[in-house]
């Protein structure tokens, strides 16, 4: 099955994975910005970041995807994977952005990145400022396990990246 792994990363935790798992598996990799003719792969595999609830380059990805096609979807954020309500809140927004014919939810992955606060551009740095701000306004039994997340990673620089979470995916 020839295979290609598409890949949308801002600040480089989803590129990190993307082209370990090329090296580790042989297969080709491609930033979203750069994927041109992909109809002549069987399986993309699409890796993305997340952020405020989208996936980096999913919808234009998926937009030059033929109906033939298997797509394997791997978000990448701070929010620790194991918690599922969160996730599942992604996998409906996921749902609801692609051709029904592309969603599998067995074929949704979500893996731990990174966050490095002082390499966030302004926008999203305001971005976090505010939500950080909010989520502190937020009585705690009503934080979402990202908000917790944020709060427990905010200003900082951490990493979570753990490429042995791919050996799932492939």
């Amino acid at each position: 099955m020839k295979t290609l792994i598409i890949y949308g990363s801002q600040y480089g935790s989803t590129k990190r994975y993307a082209e370990h798992l090329s090296e580790t598996k042989g297969i080709e990799v491609v930033d979203y910005k750069k994927a041109k003719d992909i109809e002549g792969y069987d399986r993309i595999i699409f890796m993305g970041g997340l952020y405020a609830g989208g996936v980096l380059g999913l919808k234009k990805t998926v937009s030059k995807m033929a109906e033939s096609q298997e797509l394997i979807i791997v978000t990448v954020g701070v929010t620790d994977p194991n918690e599922t309500e969160y996730f599942n809140e992604i996998k409906k927004s996921i749902k609801a952005k692609i051709p029904v014919n592309l969603y599998n939810e067995e074929k949704i992955f979500h893996l731990r990145g990174a966050i490095d606060y002082s390499q966030l551009d302004m926008k999203h740095r305001f971005m976090m400022s505010m939500f950080h701000k909010m989520v502190l306004k937020t009585p705690e039994s009503q934080r979402t396990a990202d908000a917790k997340a944020m709060l427990e990673t905010y200003g900082q620089h951490v990493d979570f990246v753990d490429f042995n979470a791919l050996e799932k995916i492939v």
